[in-house]
């Protein structure tokens, strides 16, 4: 997974990332804001409404999602 949050490029996630949730673990702390969870599963994206990041779901979803 990229470690770079830039707005211009999506972020690959996988079954394993989910619950999605922005700012990612390795976000850095200056990127840091409140935790929002994203559903990924309905659409196969979902863009922060804080920072904009945009992460793209990579993959079939978990079953139950």
């Amino acid at each position: 997974m990229p470690e770079n949050h830039d707005k211009a490029q999506a972020i690959a996630v996988e079954a394993k990332d989910l619950p999605l949730h922005c700012p990612m673990p390795d976000a850095p702390l200056w990127a840091r804001h409140p935790r929002v969870f994203l559903d990924v599963t309905k659409t196969g994206a979902a863009s922060c409404p804080y920072c904009g990041a945009k992460y793209v779901l990579h993959g079939d979803a978990p079953k139950g999602h």
